[in-house]
């Protein structure tokens, strides 16, 4: 099992509404310290006040920061992430978070593509403002169901101009925006898309014909852990005894933590690999991205995953 990743304290100096279901975040060192830098494209892990570990990309600028902005979507279905930190994270309260990582980098290209959905435009933006500031060439498409529902929409018309473009569907799909005329051709640019999986599905079908690796895709959804025919079944902990019912609708990580035992977590979301653990009998369920065809026999990503029926008895 991976050892957990050390959490700095941050302060919440900053909360606004930007959309009825979207909220930015400003986090500052609580200790009054130093902050890592990062590129366009990073996020952070932060412990919501439920005790979820989630991922947000970092908004603002990140050569010399003194705070992390960050950008979330309240999800209808949220497992407690977004909503917590919506609804229990203040002003003036604290959290903590991991140091920043970045999976969606910028690489030198002649020009870019940026293509952004709903809360996508999160990384999108700060790769916008990189760039911008850079004078370097880009375009930037940003689709949303409406103006109101739209981030930084003001902010990035005033400052990109012409260089973006903005589509409202009504969350009419056959309303969808027509990305072939920027597609029709490869170019030679690079090409940056993150938001919804129906986006991220069309820019991946127009952009085939495209040289691989010249369009790049950033998705936080998290894997389905919970789903509607899931049943309970127990877990038995080797080292001590102890047996934890795992409802329903709760992963193996959550049932858990509401029996007091605490087990290093980041993502929470079957893609980081730091809640794997050690399988020592039982059939798993097996959700995550993470484990190796040949490490499914032996190991189980915690967060996600669960038993196909009877126990699971785990090495803690």
């Amino acid at each position: 099992m991976a050892e957990p990743t050390a959490l700095t304290r941050l302060t919440i100096a900053g909360k606004r509404r930007l959309t009825p279901d979207i909220w930015e975040f400003t986090l500052e060192p609580a200790d009054g310290g130093a902050l890592p830098s990062f590129e366009p494209g990073a996020h952070i892990g932060v412990e919501t006040p439920s005790g979820a570990m989630r991922q947000y990309s970092l908004v603002n600028d990140g050569r010399a920061p003194e705070r992390y902005v960050i950008a979330l979507k309240r999800e209808p279905d949220s497992r407690g992430g977004s909503r917590s930190m919506v609804e229990e994270a203040a002003v003036g309260g604290t959290l903590r978070a991991d140091a920043p990582a970045n999976s969606f980098p910028l690489a030198e290209a002649p020009g870019y593509l940026l293509i952004a959905g709903g809360i996508g435009i999160a990384p999108i933006r700060a790769m916008a403002d990189r760039l911008d500031a850079e004078g370097r060439p880009f375009r930037l498409i940003y689709c949303t169901r409406s103006a109101a529902e739209s981030a930084y929409l003001d902010e990035m018309r005033a400052r990109f101009g012409a260089r973006l473009t903005v589509h409202h569907d009504g969350g009419d799909p056959d309303a969808f925006y027509d990305f072939w005329d920027a597609f029709a051709e490869p170019a030679d640019i690079r090409v940056y898309c993150c938001g919804p999986k129906a986006l991220m599905e069309e820019i991946r079908a127009v952009s085939g014909h495209w040289p691989e690796g010249r369009a790049r895709f950033e998705d936080f959804r998290p894997v389905e852990a919970v789903r509607p025919d899931d049943r309970p079944f127990d877990v038995v902990l080797h080292r001590s005894g102890r047996t934890v019912a795992v409802p329903a609708d709760l992963p193996i990580l959550e049932a858990l933590r509401g029996a007091g035992i605490a087990v290093p977590s980041s993502c929470e979301s079957g893609v980081c690999g730091t809640c794997k653990t050690r399988l020592i009998a039982g059939e798993a369920d097996h959700r995550d991205k993470v484990l190796m065809p040949e490490e499914r026999a032996d190991f189980i990503m915690l967060c996600v995953s669960r038993a196909q029926g009877g126990v699971l008895t785990l090495d803690l």
